[in-house]
């Protein structure tokens, strides 16, 4: 495939719903995702060049991406990843506006003072009014509560939610990292409301399995979809660090990530590694598949720096199935590898 011209009009790949990506439908609802999603959150920034952003973009909707996932703080600078997907949305995407679900979220920190974080009604539907000026839409598709807020009633949560729906600013609601207990209760409320909870956006990978721990039962009990993120553990289970840290890798940069870099989290991706070799993958690949194999998580969304990096997380689906014996073998060193930044939120009751 020759390098495309990013300045020329573009059509999408007629055939880009021939079966090359599956599509699993969310919890009892009318709506399904691709089982790879698109997110936004490091690589859609100011500081990358917005041709690359393109090429990214066009790219996964011709794979038969349908779903980009966004949130208002994303960046950097807070908020430029909604500016930049509006901007590409509008020049390339508008056409097929309709086929896209786009998603946005509000909880964690976005202007400064007590109004620009958690989950209050005035910040979030504030947010939401920016979010959508930033993205150039009258309404979003999924608007998320980012994270669970233990200072705010979750009927007010709840009720902003359900007042973003009922102002038509968004088609469905969603909550990210809440716990299971509290998934039940913004069940509870949002049905009251007249506003189905429709997704759950947990973090998971298999050095980050928490969710296995009763919010997936507390999910499919409530006909609740799910969309993990970081199945990779934020580059962790890819073969950049199976022997340490390499110079001008992202883990290089950013002390968070290396901290998780023990030598038992290496010995672990090392063993991973050898696995997915088995199975014709890349690690990442299995990382990716391994995330789908429960069909209570509807789709895995990943990032993407890079056009070739895209091609290879998609191309995970070319073996979504694990045996027995590989899951038995899997599981001795996918165990928790302290990787859960979110667990602030998760762990709150």
């Amino acid at each position: 495939m020759g390098t495309p011209d990013l300045h020329r009009p573009w059509t999408a790949d007629p055939e880009r719903y021939d079966g090359r990506m599956p599509y699993r439908r969310l919890g009892r609802s009318g709506l399904q995702l691709p089982a790879i999603s698109l997110g936004l959150w490091h690589n859609f920034g100011d500081h990358e060049p917005i041709a690359d952003q393109r090429a990214i973009l066009r790219r996964a909707f011709d794979l038969g991406v349908t779903h980009f996932d966004l949130a208002n703080n994303y960046g950097p600078p807070y908020g430029s990843a909604e500016t930049n997907f509006g901007r590409i949305l509008r020049e390339d995407l508008k056409p097929y506006r309709n086929e896209l679900v786009i998603s946005t979220k509000a909880g964690w920190d976005m202007w400064p003072g007590p109004y620009g974080f958690l989950g209050s009604r005035k910040y979030l539907l504030q947010s939401l009014d920016e979010s959508l000026e930033r993205l150039g839409l009258d309404h979003v598709d999924i608007f998320y509560s980012h994270r669970f807020d233990p200072d705010t009633p979750l009927e007010e949560t709840c009720g902003a939610l359900h007042s973003a729906v009922q102002q038509g600013k968004a088609l469905y609601v969603g909550i990210s990292s809440y716990s299971s207990k509290r998934t039940q209760e913004a069940v509870a409320i949002l049905n009251e409301l007249g506003t189905p909870l429709l997704i759950h956006q947990p973090s998971y990978s298999m050095l980050n399995r928490w969710i296995e721990d009763g919010l997936l039962d507390t999910l499919d009990e409530e006909g609740v979809g799910s969309i993990v993120f970081t199945p990779l553990a934020q580059g962790l289970l890819t073969n950049k660090y199976l022997n340490g840290i390499p110079e001008g890798s992202r883990a290089s940069r950013d002390e968070g990530i290396a901290s998780q870099l023990t030598d038992d989290n290496i010995r672990r991706i090392q063993a991973l590694n050898a696995i997915a070799e088995g199975r014709g993958q890349s690690l990442a690949q299995m990382a990716i598949a391994w995330t789908l194999r429960d069909p209570r998580v509807t789709s895995s969304l990943i990032g993407a720096s890079s056009v070739k990096q895209l091609e290879d997380s998609v191309g995970a689906l070319q073996n979504l199935d694990f045996d027995d014996d590989e899951l038995r073998a899997i599981d001795e060193h996918a165990v928790d590898g302290g990787v859960n930044w979110w667990a602030g939120s998760a762990e709150l009751e």
